[in-house]
């Protein structure tokens, strides 16, 4: 009897928790609290979309034969490839938690996971829905490895050959309870307006939440951005003091260096203390070989089988002045660009960069497509491993679901396939796509790269993760991808909990910054929310004059990670007027309280004002504008401490509260 119980009870710590269980911070973790003390400057997490084993494989085979290897992708995690002492080889789960949206607030265990559920498990060790972007399932926004990366005063970066609104870009950007909301008129060219088909209307700026994907990667300010989806910057902003502008227009008011699908500027490209935002084409980038085109069983097949040729359109492909935008050439000017930013001198960088379009044309039944984009991430993985040191630099390649090619001996009766012959070894390779009838191409003289529709599915199929450099040996066995979320930040030190969170938001404070003739509250050291709350009211009559929508998770203010972020009070406010200022983070529940009066000058000048409650910590002087450093708790106390004594020793002036008749817009 007792060994049955013994027996009984290990069976039930080997069984999976239960999706409610699962669906919290870190919940889903296979091996939480196993973190080491191995610590890296540098992290660069290496993503094919869609590249499980068979992908890989069939990559493999064609390129470099059976018995072949790549130069970067098969040698991560491989003991001494290049010298690395610290590696590691192993697999991890890739299940989410809903099958969309219809799921929200219900986690339900789902087996296959899209690229948004996937791609936000390792943003933020949070598992959450189908078409979720770093929400959890309930819709609450969680902080991602970006933000806390740029948190902790490292220089940040996302490259990808897909839009960058797309999921797994966007997951390291924002924060969207539907993948689609690109841009604030939805997944447009700027020409309609779809977003209430394709946001939640709660999360549009005009309603008072905390915008599109688009206008989210601008507040989020990566400090390199580089990738596709131009033509939906085209769109124009409805809400926020950026209104009537078009989101690139908006970008180039924030102090964005920008490139606009243009080979040469993007090689031209060199740190100048601004963050780059290089889109190198209106929707996802060309994949470097031509389509194939899968079809039914024909005995032609065997005896014609096919090589890949290069697709002209590709810009990898070196134009009249010698240069090129393959993804190995945009990973190496990012790491350029982020080694050369002061940030990323003094304390490192983070880089996420994506192989997209595998995914892409494995949903078209497109052999040649996803190995030619295969090929890309190889060489970008090697391109990296030419320019950073394994002894401070973590490397981690890894996908972020299956999918549905297959290698297989000979074409299936009821399946679609594609015959190849591989050009190394001359072997016969024959690739089956057995999840949909749909022929993608066939017909088709001008295959549509950025606008076909899904066809092939995804598997549930665990996943190949590898790493070489500081930390390595986390990725070793079966893990889960919110693993991965906790592996990156133990290596670079980032903050990985609520309690972290909460200590990176005990620095917030705010000020009334009146400048030429226009009145807002900005709000900095909010580090570890997404998105904050705010309320004014007039400290003699009790009357809320001013206050953020708050009746959703997505509503309320977008956080500018260690940036100011403001909101504008013109015409809401009095001169000589007190008023009663509430600003409370919606993830940590960090809230801060202060008195402030609206002086009547006509000169610019910043009114920090005096706390009357919430967080003691949280009350030092933001009159600079410039974001609190990250120094720590005692130094925002001592901080506080003065603005205190010295706030309460000012006599507050007043300044009149009226727009400029000649302001510019913003």
């Amino acid at each position: 009897m007792q060994l049955f119980t013994i027996a009984w009870r290990c069976r039930q710590l080997a069984d999976g928790k239960q999706a409610a269980d699962l669906a919290v911070h870190g919940g889903a973790q296979r091996i939480a609290g196993m973190y080491g003390n191995q610590h890296a400057t540098n992290v660069i997490l290496f993503i094919g979309d869609g590249m499980g084993d068979s992908e890989i494989t069939v990559a493999r085979d064609y390129l470099h034969g059976a018995n072949g290897s790549f130069d970067g992708l098969d040698k991560i995690g491989q003991p001494s490839a290049y010298g690395d002492t610290t590696v590691g080889t192993g697999q991890y789960t890739t299940f989410s938690l809903g099958n969309g949206i219809q799921d929200k607030g219900n986690p339900t265990v789902t087996p296959v996971t899209d690229s948004a559920a996937s791609g936000s498990a390792w943003a933020t060790g949070t598992k959450t829905y189908n078409n979720a972007l770093d929400v959890d399932v309930y819709g609450t926004p969680q902080m991602n490895l970006t933000e806390l990366a740029k948190a902790a005063g490292k220089a940040t970066g996302n490259v990808t050959t897909s839009e960058i609104q797309d999921a797994t870009p966007a997951a390291q950007m924002s924060h969207s309870t539907l993948r689609s909301c690109y841009g604030p008129q939805g997944k447009t060219d700027g020409s309609s307006n779809n977003a209430a088909d394709q946001c939640e209307v709660a999360q549009l700026k005009e309603n008072g939440g905390i915008g599109s994907i688009s206008e989210q990667m601008l507040d989020t300010r990566a400090d390199v951005t580089i990738g596709g989806g131009a033509k939906y910057l085209h769109q124009t902003v409805q809400g926020g003091e950026y209104a009537g502008m078009t989101v690139w227009d908006q970008a180039k008011a924030m102090g964005y260096e920008t490139v606009e699908k243009d080979v040469d500027a993007l090689n031209a490209l060199q740190y100048d203390g601004k963050p780059v935002l290089a889109l190198m084409a209106d929707g996802n980038l060309q994949t470097q070989f031509a389509p194939s085109v899968a079809t039914k069983k024909d005995p032609v097949k065997d005896e014609n089988p096919i090589q890949c040729p290069t697709n002209p359109d590709w810009l990898g492909n070196k134009n009249a002045n010698g240069n090129s935008a393959s993804l190995a050439d945009m990973t190496r000017k990012a790491i350029d660009l982020l080694e050369a930013n002061p940030n990323g001198q003094s304390n490192g960088f983070f880089l996420q960069v994506e192989g997209a379009s595998i995914d892409k044309q494995d949903h078209n039944a497109n052999a040649c497509g996803q190995i030619g984009e295969t090929d890309d991430l190889d060489k970008a993985i090697s391109a990296a491993l030419d320019k950073v040191d394994l002894n401070e630099t973590l490397i981690i390649v890894t996908a972020d679901h299956a999918h549905t090619s297959q290698i297989v001996e000979e074409q299936p009766n009821y399946a679609l396939s594609t015959v190849l012959e591989s050009p190394i070894d001359g072997a016969k390779i024959t690739v089956a796509y057995g999840t949909s009838p749909d022929q993608m191409y066939a017909n088709d003289d001008a295959p549509k790269f950025d606008e076909v529709e899904s066809s092939m599915s995804h598997t549930g199929t665990q996943l190949r993760i590898a790493a070489s450099g500081p930390g390595a040996q986390r990725v070793i066995g079966l893990t889960d991808q919110t693993d991965n979320f906790f592996t990156i930040a133990k290596a670079l030190g980032l903050a990985s909990t609520a309690d972290d969170y909460k200590n990176l938001s005990t620095g917030m404070n705010y000020a009334v910054n009146v400048k030429d003739g226009k009145v807002s509250l900005d709000v900095t050291g909010l580090n570890g929310d997404a998105s904050f709350s705010y309320a004014v009211t007039d400290a003699a009559t009790g009357q809320v004059v001013a206050q953020s929508v708050d009746g959703d998770p997505v509503s309320g203010e977008r956080v500018r990670t260690m940036q100011t972020t403001s909101v504008e009070l013109t015409d809401k406010v009095t001169e000589g007027k007190t008023y009663k200022v509430t600003v409370t983070g919606r993830q940590t529940g960090v809230a801060l309280d202060k008195e402030i009066q609206i002086p009547a000058q006509t000169t610019s000048e910043v009114i920090p004002g005096k706390p009357t409650g919430g967080n003691a910590q949280a009350a030092g002087d933001a009159a600079s504008g410039t974001p609190l450093s990250t120094t720590g708790a005692a130094v925002a106390g001592v901080v506080a401490l003065m603005a205190a004594l010295v706030s309460t020793g000012l006599a507050i002036r007043t300044i009149k509260s009226r727009r400029s008749g000649s302001a510019e817009q913003r």
